[in-house]
C-alpha cells in the first residue's frame, strides 16, 4: 500500500472528528485497560483541530515556548497580516513587520524556512501529513528552526495524526504520573517507551491524557 494511503484508510481515521478520536480510544482502552480510568474520569475527548500546511506550521512556530494566552494575542497579530498565512507572500513581508506583531527574530526565521522549504520543492506538507509518524517527524525536523516538539504538535493538531505522541510536553508526564499510578514523574526517553506501546492510536492517548491533566488540576490540583 502506497505511504499516502496508510493512513487514510477506514481502519485508521485521524483525530480531526469526535467519532475518530472515540475510535481510537475505544481501540486503545480495549487494549490497555490501565488508561480505562483515566477516560471515564474526563468522559469525552474532543479533537483540536487547527489549520493545515503553511499557516498551521505558522501557528505552532508562533506558539513556541510561549503560554496559551501570549501565542493567542500574538498570533491574532499575524494572522491578521496580508499574506501571512501563504509561504508566498509570507516572503514579502519584511522582517520589521513580522516581529513588530510579537514574533522573535528566530521565529521569522524558522517559518522563512518553512516557506523555501515549501517552494523550492523540499516540503510537500500534503506528503509528510500522510506518513507515518516517525517519518513524518524526521522530514519536518530537517528545516531550520523546527524541533521535535513542533514538529509532533504540527502533525497533531494540523495534520490530525493518528499516531502522534509529543513525550516532552510536561502536561503529558504529570498526567501519566498520576493518572497511571506511576511513582515518579516518567523521563521523556520513558514516556516515549511507554506511548510507543500504544501505537497506531498515541494521538488520541495524547488528547486523553491533556484532558486529564486539566481536570486534575483545575479540580482537584494534584498536579501543579
Amino acid at each position: 500500500m502506497p505511504l499516502t494511503s496508510i493512513l487514510t484508510t477506514e481502519a485508521t481515521p485521524r483525530i480531526d472528528t469526535p467519532e475518530g478520536v472515540a475510535w481510537h480510544l475505544d481501540t486503545l482502552v480495549g487494549l490497555v485497560p490501565a488508561l480505562a480510568p483515566m477516560r471515564q474520569a474526563v468522559g469525552t475527548v474532543l479533537p483540536r483541530v487547527n489549520p493545515k500546511h503553511f499557516a498551521g506550521m505558522a501557528k505552532v512556530i508562533c506558539g513556541q515556548q510561549l503560554s496559551v494566552q501570549s501565542a493567542a494575542a500574538i498570533w491574532g497579530r499575524f494572522e491578521a497580516l496580508p499574506g501571512a498565512l501563504e509561504p508566498e507572500t509570507y516572503l514579502g513581508l519584511s522582517e520589521d513587520i513580522v516581529r513588530g506583531v510579537g514574533f522573535s527574530r528566530g521565529k521569522f526565521l524558522s517559518l522563512r524556512a518553512v516557506a523555501e522549504a515549501v517552494l523550492g520543492g523540499e516540503l510537500d506538507f500534503a506528503q509528510v501529513d500522510a506518513l507515518p509518524a516517525e517519518e513524518a517527524i524526521a522530514r519536518l525536523v530537517a528545516l531550520k528552526g523546527v524541533g521535535p516538539w513542533t514538529a509532533e504538535v504540527y502533525l497533531l493538531f494540523c495534520a490530525a495524526h493518528p499516531d502522534i505522541f509529543p513525550a516532552g510536553d510536561l502536561a503529558l508526564l504529570k498526567a501519566a504520573h498520576h493518572g497511571l499510578g506511576l511513582e515518579a514523574r516518567p523521563s521523556i526517553k520513558e514516556m516515549i517507551d511507554i506511548a510507543q506501546k500504544w501505537s497506531p492510536h498515541r494521538s488520541a492517548a495524547a488528547l486523553l491524557f491533556w484532558r486529564y491533566f486539566a481536570r486534575m488540576r483545575d479540580r482537584e490540583g494534584v498536579l501543579l
